[in-house]
């Protein structure tokens, strides 16, 4: 996850210290990086989902999935993630709303001092819903929204999901919560990029994440929707200029890109040439936060207890947490995808292997490259910088 705001413009923001390893306050002690510490982890708490989405990782379906985790197991898993000092956890799906005991787990999670946040289609938060997330302590929701009106509603699978989906960001602005908006960036709705930033200024949502599509579950059958390395590079100008005129105008925006480490550099490589002193110590920061943290930085737990590098890893798991504990799982590193992905150098193949800026990005987004060529250390197909750029190894020094 990349902060385009506080790399581009140098606005602190609260997620700062997981990223970059930087003090909580002004003035406060500086902390290590999470990559360095213990990882974020995802925990789909159930496949279970009211909608269809087409590019779903986890090929979730408005089904039941027998197998999930127990209310007491998922306590369970809770303990074991305070006890292994995992600084935040996610709750995702799924719909996480669609499982039955929710309440009860993350106020047990927060219990155990755990910072809770939550991932959902929006859909099905009602004000019941969020009067009992505010209840038991959540801090904060992400909301999925893949484009304006029928687009987003063809990408969700259902007619009215916009609308829903509009409905809960609403509800849950109006409830407190500090509130996302999530979009998955695709060929199908990059052309409405402006209308989404315009929706986030007229909505006054504090926050947008823009996801790169990861090639998994049944976005695994996506790849054809995927931008091409023009229109990403496009894309990606139209995210910096508008969070730099967010920036200029005052506005408390945060404007994030996830699941494409190429972002960084690829800002990084623009500010160079306006910006040098500045590019320093975006360079400084990107290093910091070494780039894509699946296997160190980030985890996932799925809804029948596996424990996987990230949460699009599905079919690869290290260990189930009703068998072994978490922080036992994460740390063996006797599999060799866990060694690997703690430690890529040397592993990384094809244009990733001989990049400038690998230790920025880290080879990027390893389940692209094993679903593209079938081998997880190729290159990720979605760096969309030239070979020039990648051997501009002048410009770590600028």
């Amino acid at each position: 996850m990349l902060n385009v705001t506080r790399l581009l413009c140098g606005v602190s923001t609260p997620g700062d210290a997981l990223r970059y390893g930087e003090a909580e306050r002004p003035g406060g002690p500086p902390r290590q990086a999470s990559v360095h510490r213990r990882p974020i982890v995802v925990w789909n708490t159930t496949r279970s989902c009211n909608l269809h989405c087409i590019h779903c990782y986890s090929s979730s379906d408005d089904a039941v999935y027998p197998g999930e985790l127990t209310t007491d197991e998922a306590k369970g898993l809770m303990d074991q993630l305070a006890d292994y000092g995992t600084p935040v956890v996610l709750f995702s799906g799924g719909e996480p709303l669609m499982r039955h005991d929710l309440y009860q787990v993350i106020g047990y999670a927060v219990m155990k001092g755990l910072r809770t946040v939550m991932s959902t289609n929006g859909t099905l938060l009602n004000h019941m819903a969020l009067g009992n997330l505010r209840a038991v302590g959540l801090s904060q929701i992400g909301i999925s929204l893949d484009g304006m009106g029928e687009v987003n509603d063809r990408f969700r699978g259902r007619k009215g999901a916009f609308h829903d989906a509009l409905d809960g960001i609403r509800r849950s602005l109006a409830a407190g919560f500090r509130t996302s908006l999530r979009l998955t960036l695709t060929s199908h709705n990059a052309h409405q990029l402006d209308e989404i930033f315009d929706l986030v200024e007229a909505e006054g949502i504090p926050r947008v994440c823009i996801y790169h599509l990861a090639y998994s579950g049944r976005g695994g059958k996506l790849l054809s929707a995927d931008l091409d390395h023009q229109a990403a590079r496009a894309a990606m100008d139209r995210i910096f200029a508008r969070t730099r005129d967010f920036a200029e105008r005052g506005l408390d925006i945060e404007v994030l890109t996830v699941d494409n480490h190429t972002d960084g550099v690829y800002l990084y490589q623009k500010l160079a040439e306006e910006d040098p002193e500045r590019a320093r110590e975006v360079h400084a920061l990107l290093a910091r936060n070494g780039g894509n943290s699946s296997g160190r930085g980030i985890a996932s737990v799925d809804n029948l207890g596996n424990v996987h590098g990230d949460q699009f890893w599905w079919h690869y798991s290290f260990g189930n947490v009703k068998e072994r504990p978490f922080g036992e799982i994460w740390e063996d590193t006797s599999d060799p995808l866990m060694r690997g992905l703690k430690d890529r150098r040397g592993l990384l193949k094809g244009r990733c292997s001989r990049c400038s800026f690998v230790d920025l990005c880290n080879g990027n987004l390893r389940i692209r490259a094993e679903t593209a060529y079938g081998d997880v250390w190729a290159e990720d197909p979605a760096c969309y910088l030239t070979e020039e750029e990648i051997s501009a190894s002048s410009l770590a020094t600028v």
